[in-house]
């Protein structure tokens, strides 16, 4: 049975390029290497792996400016072709542009791929550019619908909350992308909050963190106020412990999962402090860039 998610290992990821350099670079005689760009580190990544851990279709997204996405390096295996691989990837990349509040993607596809990308709603632009003085790209996009409609509201509650009160979270353009009652995701302008270093400041990973944190307590205990109507209360952050692993550029956003909270409100619904425990993670990419655990207390009105 096929799989489709991100690339995990060492040997996963040097079958994920070597894959990318078989179909895109070898037939016209590129090096070993050329597949790849300085974009790599911060990018989302996505194969299809069958059963005996061989990878037979990759592709990427990085994010542009605003709220545009780009696919890039789309590649299937020449036996798995007209198989319906390359769809499955794009499905997948569209589904993570969405999470992350991503509202059109755009790419490049050579000629003999339009016709591929038009069956999936993208648009075609016009020519882009010919590579290697014989392969024609022609610009496509498309606009995304989010998948996470029903949760509007309280998330841009929470968001009009952060702007108004948090200065920071304002001039961070700290956002909400998605939530779901079992994930939250959050991210924020990281060309704003780099440092002299050009990647972003640890300060804003924390900020990013501990709001994030701050937002799923508030998110979740405006949930449980529908069957609870007298559940209200002030959020503080009680405890916390952030680790940077690595420097964050490009694509920067925050997630917390409900299966790592811990703790209720029920003390809140008897007008006694209540306390979650969560914990918050910062990825580059698909990689964790900093680890958040936070102890949140909420203090009734």
């Amino acid at each position: 049975m096929n799989t489709l998610r991100a690339p995990n290992t060492d040997d996963e990821f040097l079958q994920y390029y070597h894959l990318r350099w078989q179909i895109l670079r070898k037939p016209w005689q590129q090096a070993l290497g050329s597949e790849q760009d300085e974009h790599e580190q911060h990018a989302i990544h996505r194969m299809v792996i069958d059963e005996n851990a061989q990878v037979l279709a990759v592709g990427r997204l990085e994010k542009l400016a605003g709220l545009q996405g780009k696919i890039r390096y789309m590649a299937v295996a020449e036996r798995m072709q007209g198989q319906g691989l390359g769809q499955q990837i794009i499905n997948e990349l569209e589904a993570q542009a969405c999470k992350f509040g991503l509202t059109e993607i755009c790419l490049n596809a050579r000629e003999q791929a339009i016709a591929f990308y038009q069956q999936l709603g993208y648009e075609n632009q016009g020519f882009s550019h010919t590579l290697y003085d014989e392969v024609k790209h022609y610009r496509m996009s498309k606009k995304l619908t989010s998948h996470a409609k029903h949760q509007a509201i309280p998330a841009q509650t929470l968001q009009d909350i952060w702007h108004s009160t948090i200065p920071l979270s304002k001039a961070m353009a700290l956002q909400i992308s998605y939530y779901d009652s079992k994930e939250l995701l959050t991210n924020c302008d990281a060309q704003f909050n780099q440092n002299l270093h050009h990647t972003m400041f640890a300060g804003s990973i924390y900020t990013l963190a501990t709001l994030t944190g701050w937002g799923w307590v508030y998110l979740a205990m405006q949930e449980q106020q529908q069957t609870q109507a007298n559940l209200d209360g002030d959020i503080v952050l009680a405890q916390a412990d952030i680790r940077y692993h690595s420097p964050i550029k490009g694509l920067a956003y925050a997630q917390v999962l409900q299966h790592e909270v811990s703790g209720t409100f029920d003390n809140l619904a008897q007008g006694k402090k209540a306390r979650i425990k969560l914990v918050a993670h910062v990825y580059c990419g698909d990689k964790i860039a900093a680890t958040f655990t936070g102890s949140y207390f909420i203090i009734p009105k």
